[in-house]
């Protein structure tokens, strides 16, 4: 396959992917200071939530003082943004335009649809906050079904499917370190309850309270998010999952040039496929994430040097 191609169907799934880990972040935050009447922890958290995002020195160059709903206007909605979900949604339509010939009419319509949803939704003026996550989930799913159940089984899939997964890692490292870095996440005790709210909104936020229930049917604990969300193979957004996930991929994808980049996301495979939480709690959470953070951007910029056009898209 062309490398321009592979740059942008990579890109178009890892934009995809982006715009629905924004919405739910984001959701997640909304819904949380629904519950807290203290000004100044409202602020703290959407300071945290900008900087996961890696949006905070942005956000404040263009806004200065941080709140919630200007917040929120500036990661969901704003077109000067280059990380805001409008941007994404649009970056990610772009990217398919520019492989129309290769994604089936069905991809193509989809995500084409949700760009001029995006577009007639705000020049009618926003919707709400809630329901515009909502949907941003929905057309991410939709698009990801359709990519699934209509595309040949061949690179132009694979490629797709490299760049959704290493999204998804970077991601949900990002969402688990939120409630991991700060003492107030009450993470100290690694077996004792938590916040029930505070916990069961970041599980709520990678689709996994119901699953978690279903897994340890007892009191939500640290030790046991961190368990779910690092090192467990059968959640579908855990980080296990998905670099089991591009470390298939790479190996299908592999040129003369990627026996580097694919030792190293073995090496990441391995590491998580055969770790312990107690090493994990041991060497710290934050700690670890913070880690692993690097080494998914060392692969990123290995996969885009190996088999994309250039490492500047994202």
């Amino acid at each position: 396959m062309l490398s321009r191609t592979a740059d942008h169907l990579y890109w178009m799934a890892r934009y995809t992917e982006r715009a629905e880990n924004l919405a739910r972040m984001l959701d997640v935050n909304r819904r949380m200071t629904l519950l807290r009447q203290d000004a100044d922890a409202v602020r703290r958290r959407w300071l945290s939530t900008l900087s996961i995002v890696g949006q905070l020195e942005a956000f404040e160059a263009a806004h200065g003082e941080v709140g919630e709903d200007a917040a929120i206007a500036w990661i969901a909605f704003d077109r000067v943004n280059p990380g805001s979900i409008h941007q994404c949604l649009a970056l990610a339509r772009e990217n398919a335009h520019a492989v129309r010939g290769t994604l089936t009419s069905e991809t193509w319509e989809t995500l084409n649809a949700t760009w001029l949803e995006m577009r007639r939704h705000l020049a009618g003026g926003a919707m709400a906050p809630g329901e515009f996550f909502e949907w941003v989930k929905f057309r991410s799913h939709l698009a990801r079904g359709v990519i699934e159940g209509t595309m040949l089984r061949d690179e132009a899939l694979y490629f797709t499917r490299l760049g959704t997964h290493l999204e998804r890692a970077d991601n949900t490292a990002r969402i688990l370190d939120s409630r991991f870095s700060v003492p107030e996440g009450g993470a100290d005790d690694p077996d004792s309850p938590v916040d029930y709210y505070e916990w069961s909104a970041l599980l709520r936020s990678v689709s996994a309270f119901e699953i978690y229930r279903k897994v340890y049917s007892d009191l939500i604990t640290p030790r046991r998010v961190a368990e779910l969300l690092i090192l467990r193979d059968a959640m579908p957004r855990s980080l296990l999952r998905c670099m089991t996930a591009v470390h298939e991929t790479l190996r299908v994808v592999a040129n003369d040039r990627s026996d580097e980049t694919l030792r190293r996301a073995g090496e990441v495979h391995a590491s998580l496929l055969y770790g312990r939480v107690e090493d994990v709690l041991e060497a710290g959470v934050h700690r670890y994430l913070v880690g692993f953070l690097g080494r998914i951007g060392d692969l990123g910029d290995r996969i885009a040097h190996d088999f994309l056009v250039s490492s500047s898209a994202g």
